[in-house]
């Protein structure tokens, strides 16, 4: 959490936003303008409010939605008062406040809000800007859920389903349903096989040109980090989604299109329209990089893929790519690994002979290498026997492997490498290659 802010004195909106994020529903309300805030709960519905009502009205023009008139409330009073998810409030383009209903809200809030929104340069007629609420009680201004349904994806996490409850025992609470996911822990993501780690570069690739072409707009994680995503089964998918933004950065020239990074900031063309050309892909993908790619790609990669690796993480950090042309890089190298053509310039030395010893395995006599898919032996992918073969070759110490019957996510075979091969054991699971003597 950030460091405690005083929103009543503090000028920095930024760090106030950041603090109000890390608190619960309850740490924000010493924190609102207002004592006698309205909750929700306290707002009768619709049909509550018609109850005992005897006056005759005419024929309604259209049928009686129950279920609406259960959600549905009229409120009359301070709106500012309302704890609520969010307040949607008719404004002036310029977002700076007036009079009004404007004028209130921003009183209320404090001038933290006025300082948010002199960053977001205006807003067209007919277009939405959100901000945070800083000392209103309505302080949830974008609901993660509403993005993690309409931004469904395979790798955006997926929502399963959604409950409101608000009863006298359970008040205002919202309850999501979520698939389960483990959390990114970058030095163990390190340890693991090139194989694997190339599946999440691949599955942010993916997410990536889906954000950039989404059925919302061009989608922008505004504080990507890692601990945004998690991993569904080997598979990269993002979860915190309260910092994505849609809206295009505005810009009279390209002095308003500089994209800042802490190692570096880019400057990106202006457009005819007045906005800034593809930043909001070009952060993300920046962002991809700095954090995923060159930890990730070309580490422990096979030599033949890595000029090709090599060349997305150049082009992705200096931004010459966008994520188009990134992705289908990435799935030329899944193509490449898969189809197994990236063994078709290998050079590989003179093989010595194996013999094959089917339905049997090696229990012991394990050494361990990097990266490998079990931590105490050496046990990697191959895309067939001759691989199997060349990788034991290189290991001074291999004199034997068992092939498996178990495959990764691209189809190719589970091979432990062993120092020898003194005690054979039956497995009709394995096929045990010995190096013969001679």
């Amino acid at each position: 959490m950030a460091a405690k802010v005083d929103l009543s004195t503090s000028t920095d909106w930024k760090e106030a936003k950041s603090f109000l994020k890390g608190l619960s529903d309850k740490q924000r309300e010493e924190h609102y303008f207002c004592r006698d805030f309205v909750r929700l709960k306290k707002i009768p519905t619709w049909k509550e409010t018609a109850k005992g009502v005897t006056v005759k009205v005419e024929e309604p023009k259209y049928k009686k939605d129950k279920q609406l008139n259960e959600k549905i409330s009229l409120f009359r009073g301070d709106i500012t008062k309302l704890e609520v998810d969010a307040i949607v409030n008719a404004a002036n383009s310029s977002l700076l406040g007036g009079g009004g209903v404007d004028g209130c809200i921003h009183r209320a809030a404090g001038p933290l809000l006025t300082d948010e929104c002199r960053t977001l340069q205006s807003c067209e007629t007919g277009k939405a800007k959100i901000t945070c609420g800083y000392r209103l009680a309505a302080h949830k201004l974008l609901k993660e859920m509403v993005l993690l349904e309409r931004l469904r994806h395979p790798n955006v996490l997926q929502l399963y389903g959604y409950c409101y409850q608000d009863s006298e025992d359970i008040p205002d609470t919202l309850t999501t349903i979520t698939e389960l996911g483990a959390p990114v822990e970058m030095i163990q993501l390190l340890q693991t096989s090139w194989e694997d780690r190339f599946r999440i570069c691949l599955s942010l690739g993916r997410l990536l040109h889906h954000l950039a072409h989404s059925p919302l707009g061009s989608v922008t994680l505004l504080d990507f980090r890692p601990r945004q995503f998690v991993l569904v089964d080997g598979e990269l998918k993002v979860t915190d989604l309260d910092d994505a933004r849609v809206e295009e950065t505005p810009c009279s020239g390209s002095a308003d299109c500089i994209l800042e990074f802490p190692a570096r900031n880019f400057t990106l063309p202006c457009s005819a329209q007045g906005w800034c050309e593809a930043m909001n892909e070009k952060r993300n993908l920046y962002n991809a990089y700095r954090f995923f790619f060159t930890y990730l790609l070309p580490h422990s990669a096979p030599p033949s893929l890595r000029p090709l690796l090599d060349s997305i993480v150049n082009a992705t950090g200096e931004l010459t790519w966008g994520v188009d042309e990134t992705l289908a890089q990435l799935e030329k190298v899944l193509h490449l690994y898969r189809s197994g053509q990236y063994l078709q310039n290998s050079t590989a030395g003179s093989r010595a002979e194996y013999q094959r010893l089917p339905d049997s395995t090696v229990p012991q006599e394990d050494y361990r290498c990097w990266p490998s898919y079990h931590h105490g032996s050496c046990l990697l992918s191959v895309f067939n026997l001759a691989e199997a073969v060349d990788i034991c070759e290189s290991h001074a110490q291999c004199r034997a492997f068992v092939v498996t019957n178990q495959t990764t996510w691209t189809g190719r075979q589970l091979v432990f490498f062993k120092t020898g091969w003194s005690h054979v054991v039956p497995d009709p699971s394995k096929t045990t290659y010995v190096r013969a003597s001679g």
